[in-house]
């Protein structure tokens, strides 16, 4: 497909004398134009997308770009190569759409690429040449993976930069004064190696130095003594200030396209001393210095820093006036230092941390918005999704994950809905069969009816999150609290084996259920407008950005209904007196089928011929391939605790039944690239100890087994052959998979967002390598037809069955009628689900039938759209037809 692009690279006056490097062949005599011209050559040769950044633009923006002074608040930096050396540029932000719905990523090819060149422009940064693309073409053709199998054994680090001699340029935004780039895809995480994991100048530091530091613990101000003169308008008390972090707060970005600061971060620290608690605000710079190096627990010391009016008594949302601390880099420049936790200090009286852990049984019996700690087994570890915030008014989209935590206590797991916590590093260490501390959660509790009620907890500006294998869990002090005590106890009885066959990864998941009446549904949405027409639907469908999630509402009917099972067949029956739905039967097989993505896995037996398709996985050197050096890097060493079992446990009755690693070995597809560090439960239990020269155990390199999963390319938006909404098959993305010990790593990151550097990323097949869940039987497609104006969509059905402790039914029984599965999204949980083939021979009943349905839609990335039907309510004329509502606002 064509596009019109217009791209500005800073480059330094020098270039590349590479041969066969296109860039030279290209623009080499476009560097010398006179400044008030501009020279346009075409690339024809492939070129590649090999990093991709974001930022945040500022009031420079409508001098560099006058034409798109309404576009978003985004600007895209990227890096293209040829094999031979790279490129930097940044992206003109009439694309920015393409970067947003995961259409322009990394991998993938360019062809037919127009550069143009204007004169030397200067900046703060110094004199460059505006180098812009007018045009290219996104070759969808040359495959998903087409940069993987192209740049396959090359070291892209090592490519030179074209026209660049030395380390090349550098990489900071290009087109606004900002210190660093934001993550790709929120604005929560850090990013970038200049977020430092240590205390500035800790490696500096020298023996005196931190002699002199611990002669100066003596506090020359309290927090009571500081809030006392700024209430009484006098001179502010200060000095050094010696307190405890009790909680840290997520990052903050606040930066704006009408600001030009630089580095707009802050967080805020809740600390206390022995008179009292405050607010320490970090920000700018500081930030970025301490951020990742500042945990609750430890011991602050501070001096030349500011008091100010807090934030919530600025707003009117406290009665009482009160204080912050606010800390930053200049006006004064502040002074901290962490004081070691080897020093004990009983003359500061500082406060301990206060937890409120609740196991899964107490939470019944708590109040909804109550702050609660939860330690659990994780048994469910969903895809990453995004969602509208409600704080910036909708702009903003913020990354969350949906968890399955159990501790024992209860039949029914812990659901979580985990947005970020500012700690990327610990949130790709989650996978099922670890163990996740989370605290300052909120509870919530929904009530669809007055016999059903359901609870999950939510994150908090406050939340912390601490995983297995991150290194926390023997530093904490909450591993001596008897609720985690009782659970390690507890962990250590769980038979692994039985484990390991019900946890999941990824897949389609929503939570709570919603009521399973269209009265009580429409009272659920408390004034809001209800519906959307079909244009609406399509319309706000391509407006969505990569995985936002969305929920809308739409008066249809059900034309066709189709059946993709586990067991190789598939049924489809059209309901309606014309003709099923064209993006259904063009699905069809010579048989009548529906092909069924989910049923076409093959294991790779060793010892047999070649005779099954293998997975669509590419085969990339170490250097290139992230599936070997980089996601091995965040797989941290497995403690050995065997040494200190009889400290803290003793022993265990019953005995846990160990699990026999690995499972289902193969010659195929699984090197030992992607093999990761055996685990038990009793291993992830022992980080739980404390640390006494522990030793590292070895890395079991046996190969792991493999599945793989074909899946054709499903029809995504629209197009002019079929401008049906939706697939009508099930997207990789959509299926549930098992859990892969062994390939736990590339696991997760197949299941994740797409990354912002091709060394980092996988093929598109990768997911397709893991099995789907032992409970997903396939799915139900629902060809529906808008009443409003006939717009077609393919709607999933993924019924909840009874035993299905993932996709659990509403407790309500009912008679398992078309009418009744579609309202409460499943079947009865008090009798056998009917078999596939039976329910769609049944289809006719939903004949002309005038439905209200309920649809999930989110943006898979590259065109596909995922509408899943989580309820249908029979409705004969409901008026009300307006916007649609979000899915969920954060908190």
């Amino acid at each position: 497909m064509l596009r019109d692009v217009f791209v500005v690279a800073k480059m330094a006056a020098a270039v590349s004398s590479r041969p066969g490097c296109f860039f030279q062949r290209t623009l080499s005599s476009l560097g010398n134009a006179p400044s008030h011209s501009e020279f346009t050559r075409m690339c024809r040769e492939p070129l590649y997308l090999i990093s991709i950044d974001r930022y945040i633009k500022d009031l420079t923006f409508g001098i560099h770009f006058p034409q798109a002074v309404n576009s978003s608040e985004n600007l895209y930096d990227a890096t293209v190569s040829d094999g031979d050396c790279k490129l930097r540029v940044t992206i003109h932000p009439s694309l920015n759409s393409l970067v947003e719905s995961n259409t322009l990523r990394c991998g993938c090819q360019l062809r037919n690429v127009t550069f143009s060149v204007g004169g030397e422009r200067k900046s703060q940064r110094g004199g460059c040449h505006t180098y812009g693309v007018v045009n290219l073409t996104v070759d969808s053709e040359a495959g998903e993976d087409a940069a993987l199998d192209a740049l396959c054994g090359i070291d892209i680090d090592a490519l030179p930069w074209f026209g660049s001699d030395g380390d090349g340029p550098c990489l900071l935004p290009l087109r606004a004064q900002r210190s660093s780039y934001l993550p790709l895809w929120n604005n929560q995480d850090y990013n970038g190696e200049m977020w430092r994991d240590g205390p500035p100048g800790s490696a500096s530091n020298t023996d005196s130095d931190t002699e002199e530091d611990m002669e100066d613990l003596h506090p020359t101000v309290t927090i009571q003594k500081i809030r006392r003169s700024f209430r009484s308008r006098s001179r502010v008390a200060k000095g050094v200030l010696l307190v405890r972090i009790l909680r840290k707060s997520r990052l903050v970005y606040y930066g704006k396209s009408e600001r030009n600061c630089e580095c707009a971060y802050k967080t805020v620290l809740e600390v206390a001393d022995r008179t009292g608690l405050a607010s320490v605000v970090l920000w700018n710079t500081l930030c970025i210095e301490w951020y990742r190096s500042l945990h609750p627990g430890q011991l602050l010391r501070l001096s030349q820093y500011r008091v100010k009016e807090s934030y919530l008594s600025r707003m009117g949302e406290s009665q009482e006036a009160d204080i912050e601390i606010s800390v930053n880099s200049r006006n004064p420049t502040a002074h901290i230092s962490v004081i070691p936790q080897t020093e004990d200090f009983p003359q500061l009286l500082l406060p301990d941390i206060s937890y409120s852990f609740y196991c899964g049984i107490d939470l019944l019996n708590c109040s909804t918005g109550a702050t609660c700690d939860v330690i659990g087994l994780v048994v469910f570890v969903g895809r990453p999704e995004r969602i509208k915030s409600k704080e910036s008014q909708g702009a903003e989209l913020w990354e969350y994950r949906w968890l399955q935590l159990e501790d024992g206590t209860t039949d029914f797991p812990i659901v979580i809905q985990l947005f970020s916590t500012s700690q990327p590093e610990i949130h790709c260490r989650i996978h099922p069969m670890s163990i996740v501390v989370c605290t300052n959660m909120q509870l919530v509790k929904t009530a669809p009816d007055r016999l059903s009620s359901f609870q999950y907890l939510t994150s908090t500006t406050f939340t912390q999150v601490y995983c297995t294998g991150s290194g926390h869990h023997s530093a904490m002090p909450y591993r001596r609290l008897r609720p985690v005590r009782r659970f390690i106890q507890w962990a250590q009885t769980v038979d692994e084996s039985r484990l390991l066959g019900r946890v999941v990864v990824g897949g389609f998941f929503t939570y709570p259920p919603l009521p399973v009446s269209l009265e009580q549904f429409l009272k659920s949405k408390k004034g809001e407008p209800a519906l959307v027409s079909g244009a609406e639907l399509r319309r706000e469908a391509e407006r969505l950005q990569y995985r936002e999630m969305r929920r809308f509402a739409v008066q249809a009917t059900i034309t066709a209904v189709s059946h993709s099972g586990t067991g190789g067949t598939t049924s489809l029956l059209a309901v309606s007196d014309s003709a099923a739905s064209p993006s259904v039967c063009s699905q069809l097989d010579h048989s009548g089928a529906v092909p069924d993505p989910a049923t076409q896995w093959i294991p790779v037996i060793p010892g047999c011929s070649g005779t099954y398709p293998e997975p669509n996985s590419l085969q990339t050197s170490v250097k290139l391939s992230p599936r070997s050096p980089r996601l091995r890097a965040r797989s941290g060493s497995v403690q050995n605790g065997s040494a200190a079992k009889t400290k803290l446990f003793g022993s265990m009755e019953p005995p846990r039944k160990r699990l026999a690693l690995p499972l289902r070995p193969t010659e195929e597809s699984n090197t030992e690239e992607e093999a990761d560090i055996d685990f038990t439960l009793w291993d992830a239990s022992m980080e739980f100890l404390e640390k006494e020269d522990d030793e590292e155990d070895e890395a079991d390199e046996e190969q792991a087994g493999s599945v793989g999963i074909v899946h054709p390319d499903p029809v995504g938006l629209h197009t002019s052959q079929c401008p049906t909404l939706g697939v009508a098959l099930a997207p990789r993305e959509t299926v549930p998979r098992q859990f892969h010990p062994q390939r736990r790593e590339v696991q997760m990151a197949a299941a994740g967002l797409q990354p912002g550097r091709l060394q980092d990323t996988l093929p598109c097949g990768k997911l397709d390598t893991f099995a789907p869940s032992a409970f997903y039987s396939g799915h139900y497609t629902l060809a529906l037809r808008a009443l409003t104006d006939s717009v077609s969509v393919n709607a999933l059905f993924l019924p909840a069955s009874p035993g299905n402790l993932h996709w659990c039914p509403y407790p309500q029984p009912h008679s398992n009628s078309w009418e009744d599965i579609l309202s409460h999204g499943g079947f009865s949980p008090s009798s056998p689900p009917p078999a596939p083939s039976d329910l769609v021979a049944t289809a006719t009943e939903l004949t002309s039938k005038r439905l209200l349905c309920v649809l999930e839609v989110c943006q898979l990335g590259r065109a596909r759209l995922e509408v899943v039907l989580t309820r249908a309510f029979a409705a004969e004329y409901i008026m009300g037809f307006g916007s649609c509502w979000p899915l969920g606002h954060r908190t």
